[in-house]
């Protein structure tokens, strides 16, 4: 996998530079995290002749240090393995819309909640779509990141300045958290 990033960096550029990688094998566009940050995922010969592609279209490339080729087609036995998993889990209607990275839109059925967290396995992270659908016609103005550092809340601020990101890291930030809604 690589990140692509830079002011020309967008989803047609990266899909340029994985049509490129995909002359030496499985390269796609993986995620399309905000304007600017696109990453690809594949064979790891695939992906670095998407690497220099891109650089020649005007991004810099970065390549990541992961386990394995995430939202990609290599990735069908693990979606595979999911498949089967869910068949066997019980998946409640939610009380609020569920928005699918893999497309991007709301869903209240829990059938196709398990369709989508399969095909996750291996579609792309439609996260910028997913973020401007949330603080657009969803109406979302705060978002709140769980975890070990700000990544998320970085690109949720890039995507919808207007919305407020609260990064939470530590037991006291969500505990100041719940206070507040």
């Amino acid at each position: 996998m690589a990140s692509l990033i830079g002011p020309k960096t967008d989803v047609a550029l990266a899909e340029a530079a994985a049509e490129a990688g995909s002359k030496v094998g499985v390269c796609v566009v993986a995620n399309d995290n905000n304007a600017g940050n696109v990453v690809i995922s594949g064979a790891k010969a695939a992906v670095d002749a998407a690497i220099e592609a891109a650089k020649a279209l005007g991004a810099r490339a970065i390549p990541l240090n992961v386990s394995a080729p995430f939202h990609c087609p290599l990735m069908q036995p693990a979606a595979d393995e999911m498949a089967r998993a869910l068949v066997q889990a019980t998946i409640l209607a939610p009380r609020a819309p569920l928005v699918a990275n893999v497309t991007a839109r709301p869903t209240l059925d829990p059938e196709e909640i398990r369709r989508l967290l399969v095909e996750q396995v291996t579609g792309r992270v439609r996260w910028r779509e997913s973020m401007l659908w949330l603080a657009g016609e969803g109406g979302v103005t705060r978002f709140a990141e769980a975890g070990a550092g700000k990544v998320l809340s970085g690109m949720a601020k890039r995507i919808a300045p207007d919305a407020e990101a609260v990064p939470l890291n530590t037991p006291a930030d969500l505990e100041a958290f719940a206070k507040t809604v």
